[in-house]
């Protein structure tokens, strides 16, 4: 028995040991690329396996969905745990998200209807949750982690090895303060402004935050939307009242940011709805945790110790309220000129899908459009069918959506691993 739990704790000090020399390691490597020096030897990357049975698995998969006439769906990639993206300004590939540890870069060698190579972007750093992907305009890629915010220039130019330029907008445990990072809503979006000011998600990690939490999370804007500029200084909170957005995105016509929010759990399998919200000025309050969409939180069974707690005045109500607990995540406004016209300068939405309701719901992408008066039209469900209705078990849930230049869609799943690649054709 003794032997037993001395060799047990020697084998716990070494798994120790390895951990701390990596995470050594991973900041060594962080500090010589920062200042463009080598931190790796070895130049070769492993490649993500893009055939065989797994893929032609997703491939028979994705007969299940339905889409309107004259649209056809088809893997685009084999990407593990993909979340969201981030489309290259200038060439033909793209760099996934993940809530683990890894970054994928996904290049097109030969512009066709697929990807043609997946590996890991940076593979010497210690990301951890790095959901959340975006460019500048200028072509600097940003990588919002659970608590840090990093920027690597020409990212899409200088990832084929392990070491790229890289650069701190906000270092670990600067984004919030340590003591509230939890891997409930944790993962975070981004998104450069037409004033050039960096946008971050913030999600509440609670279900709903205990009342002597509620101010200070509005102070932090934990629970809502920051902005910065791209050295991390002038930082403000952009939007209160949010429970955990987990995608946004500029209209292009006007500038404005619109933003999903996720459900609070536990009060029923009908109520409360998903948003999507539309943010016209700062410091605007979309109302939670008093309000989710026009369903009130405080005082129910979710959260009784708010009870007390007041209205908040001018309160900003969700443009759509989607079926609850769908989950909506990722969304995109679309430009391309590949699709019809009634779905030009129109928002598509990722449904990630239920996690405790029954029976399940979700895993679809909806389809809004924007009006002439800049306010949203209608929802309609444009993509389906990776929820079965007879067995209630998910082949796929979409996570986020992304334009390419050429007009297509694409659509990342984190529990198949798969990008896919929506195009029309004129039936």
């Amino acid at each position: 028995m003794i032997r037993t739990r001395l060799k047990q704790t020697f084998i716990a000090t070494l798994s120790l040991l390895a951990l701390g020399s990596s995470a050594i390691a991973a900041e060594q490597s962080m500090e010589a690329m920062k200042q463009m020096r080598v931190a790796t030897t070895d130049l070769n990357i492993p490649l993500v396996e893009q055939s065989g049975k797994n893929a032609d698995a997703i491939r028979a998969n994705l007969k299940q969905v339905k889409l309107p006439p004259g649209f056809q769906i088809s893997l685009y990639a084999v990407v593990p745990d993909a979340r969201h993206m981030a489309i290259a300004p200038s060439t033909n590939m793209l760099f996934v998200g993940t809530r683990k540890t890894r970054v994928w870069a996904v290049t097109n060698r030969n512009n066709g209807d697929a990807a043609t190579e997946v590996k890991a972007f940076a593979p010497s750093l210690d990301f951890k949750n790095p959901n959340g992907v975006c460019f500048t305009p200028d072509g600097v890629l940003v990588v919002a982690e659970h608590n840090r915010v990093l920027s690597f220039p020409a990212a899409e130019f200088f990832y084929e090895g392990p070491d790229v330029a890289v650069g701190e907008i906000l270092p670990r445990g600067k984004l919030i303060p340590t003591e509230y990072e939890s891997y409930n809503h944790g993962a975070r979006t981004c998104r450069v402004g037409p004033d050039g000011k960096l946008y971050i998600t913030l999600g509440q990690p609670f279900n709903v935050p205990p009342a002597d939490k509620v101010e200070e999370f509005r102070k932090l804007g934990i629970g809502g939307i920051v902005r910065m500029n791209m050295d991390g200084s002038g930082r403000e909170v952009f939007a209160l009242g949010v429970r955990n957005s987990v995608g946004q995105d500029f209209n292009p016509k006007d500038g404005t940011l619109w933003w999903t929010d996720n459900q609070t759990d536990g009060m029923g399998n009908d109520i409360p709805p998903g948003e999507l919200n539309h943010s016209t000025k700062a410091g605007q309050d979309f109302g939670y945790p008093y309000w989710n969409g026009h369903v009130k939180v405080a005082g129910t069974a979710a959260a009784p110790d708010l009870k007390d707690l007041k209205e908040p005045k001018d309160a900003v109500f969700p443009e759509v309220e989607f079926p609850a607990h769908q989950a909506q995540l990722g969304m995109t406004f679309y430009n391309g000129k590949m699709f019809p016209a009634q779905y030009r300068g129109g928002i598509f939405v990722a449904s990630h899908g239920s996690w405790n309701r029954s029976p399940a719901s979700g895993a679809l992408i909806d389809f809004v459009p924007v009006k002439a008066d800049g306010k949203a039209g209608k929802m309609e469900v444009f993509a389906d069918g990776w929820l079965s209705k007879d067995t209630g078990t998910y082949i796929g849930r979409p996570v986020d959506v992304a334009m390419m230049k050429d007009g297509s869609l694409l659509v990342s799943d984190d529990y198949a691993g798969a990008i896919y690649r929506i195009t029309y054709k004129q039936p």
